[in-house]
């Protein structure tokens, strides 16, 4: 098994950082690109992501570097497809490769939170209603406590008018989100999508599959009447006790999807 992790590591080290580039790269630890890679497939095989949507993850070996898959639907990146780039969102080692456009919107993250270790930004369905409806998002079980009680709304409209193509394409753009964001779990963006963020891998791709169940079960329960939601102490105490929980679906979650490869 040893030996195997080993060729792994070098196998990765071979694609992301390949002889003769120029720029100063240390190799992260090869089961944080594998749990990257996981990640991709499993916020597909949930129904967080379709052809569209992408995950980071901040460098394990350099806080001021971020891990990417290239511009490529989730549900078919491979190691060899994750690239590293810094919080500018300048790819270090392009190689003719394309980007994903609103690679910006983690990068400008990263900079403003040094305690987020993850990213996703998605179109995630059930969610995207609560971005253009004045019902807000608010957490209606346990599982999705951590969005806390007020989950706010990233309006493009305030930063660059209304002739946008709703993309976050530049630094500026990213820069805006990150601020609305706060120090929240989540941001919704009108007309979009939104954004989660964690302390790991699992922990961001926990957020957002429950964030996805939690609208589902909003905009359900608000259609049989009133709604009583968690309170802020109730929010609080729940998701300290999940958070321990996180690895439970995650461990089941990765092994579905990698076999299913």
């Amino acid at each position: 098994m040893r030996l195997i992790q080993h060729a792994l590591a070098l196998l990765i080290a071979a694609w992301l950082w390949p002889a003769g580039a120029t720029a100063q790269t240390v190799a992260p630890d090869a089961g944080l690109v594998e749990d990257l890679v996981a990640a991709n497939r499993i916020l597909f095989d949930q129904g967080v992501v379709d052809g569209f949507g992408h995950i980071s993850v901040r460098h394990d070996k350099d806080p001021n570097r971020y891990l990417m898959a290239r511009n490529i639907a989730p549900a078919l990146v491979k190691a060899e497809d994750i690239m590293e780039f810094d919080l500018d969102s300048n790819a270090i080692d392009l190689r003719g490769r394309r980007i994903y456009l609103e690679r910006f919107i983690h990068g400008e993250i990263y900079k403003l939170r040094p305690d987020v270790k993850a990213v996703i930004h998605s179109h995630s369905p059930s969610v995207i209603p609560f971005g253009a409806a004045r019902a807000r998002l608010q957490p209606i079980y346990h599982m999705s406590a951590f969005l806390g009680t007020d989950v706010p709304v990233f309006e493009i409209r305030d930063v660059a008018g209304t002739g946008t193509d709703l993309l976050v394409r530049n630094a500026a753009l990213g820069r805006a989100l990150a601020q609305v964001l706060g120090k929240h779990t989540v941001a919704l963006m009108r007309g979009h999508g939104s954004v989660t963020v964690g302390n790991s891998i699992p922990q961001v791709v926990f957020r957002a599959v429950y964030t996805e169940m939690n609208a589902r079960l909003q905009a359900e329960a608000m259609r049989l009447g009133s709604v009583t939601f968690l309170t802020p102490e109730e929010a609080e105490k729940a998701a300290e006790t999940i958070d321990g929980q996180v690895m439970r679906p995650w461990e089941l979650w990765k092994r579905k999807a990698m076999q299913a490869q």
